[in-house]
């Protein structure tokens, strides 16, 4: 395995967390081009990033900038002391915030705004909110030990809400395309840290792909897995019964589109973090050959 595979094989710890991430928020690599509505009213579509916790869902994207040196085979020292300050500069809430609104502003329906709203809006809505901001939150090994001793027991009771967790997945991410959302912009911001003269890469763009494209099946896998997990520790409070109209909430072909869209602002707001943050890393001198 050469230094690149070994630095983005699935089994290594931050790039585990971020495939976890990814799942969680259900990423979908989308074209802009598909969204032709009318512009939604800008205040409403703050109001609909509150009341959904999109916008606390954008603020955690700043928690996988850890990932980034590891995907160069570097390390956080590698950067020096000015690391965090660095991360914490590119990853700026107010600026992903006001990325988000700007898309979503002039692409997201007033009626699919109003239907996602809706239900979120409700008692069970704003419960899961309430739990999924928690969990975005939530310290990454607690949940990771506690999301995968909860879903061995639901496994070994048969409960209902593994198939629950799997329906909800599908309807957020119903082409399953999270896991190239994720090596799309691991592409791009490698490309990006070898045309700033972060790291030297001896390969070209068709080569990088191939080489992360080695360990897809286990990704993949560990994908599906990490969604399990996440949704087992998130979704813990929940009885079947609201579990199951959450996931009814989820299948209707409004709310369908609305997660596609929002998905499709998760994967711009990092991928255009991420390569910000890799023509930022050239400052800090680091040097590896990958």
């Amino acid at each position: 395995m050469n230094a690149l595979s070994a630095a983005l094989a699935p089994k290594n710890t931050l790039m585990s967390r971020l495939a976890a991430y990814f799942v969680a928020l259900g990423l979908v690599f989308l074209s802009f081009g598909q969204h032709t509505a009318q512009a939604a009213d800008r205040d409403n579509v703050a109001a609909f990033l509150k009341i959904t916790g999109f916008d606390v869902a954008l603020d955690s994207i700043a928690f996988t900038a850890s990932a980034a040196p590891t995907m160069l085979g570097l390390e956080e020292e590698d950067f020096g002391l000015q690391w965090q300050t660095l991360a914490d500069d590119v990853f700026d809430t107010t600026l992903m915030r006001t990325k988000a609104l700007n898309i979503l502003e002039a692409t997201l329906e007033d009626d699919m705004l109003a239907h996602a709203a809706e239900f979120y809006a409700s008692d069970l809505g704003q419960r899961l909110v309430a739990m999924e901001n928690a969990s975005y939150n939530s310290d990454e090994t607690d949940k990771e030990r506690e999301g995968s001793a909860l879903l061995a027991a639901l496994e070994a009771a048969e409960d209902p809400r593994i198939d629950l967790f799997q329906r909800m997945s599908m309807a957020i991410d119903p082409e399953d395309v999270g896991s190239k959302a994720m090596t799309e912009i691991q592409v791009r911001f490698i490309l990006a840290a070898s045309y700033a003269g972060v790291i030297s890469l001896r390969t070209d763009e068709d080569g990088l792909r191939a080489t992360l494209n080695e360990n897809a099946e286990e990704l993949a896998a560990e994908l599906e897995q990490s969604a399990l997990e996440n949704s087992a520790y998130t979704y813990r409070d929940f009885s079947v019964a609201e579990l199951t109209a959450y996931t009814e909430a989820l299948e209707q072909p409004e709310m369908m589109t609305v997660y596609e869209l929002m998905n499709a602002v998760h994967f711009a707001v990092m991928s255009d973090r991420f390569e910000a943050l890799a023509l930022r890393m050239a400052e800090l001198q680091p040097a590896q050959e990958l």
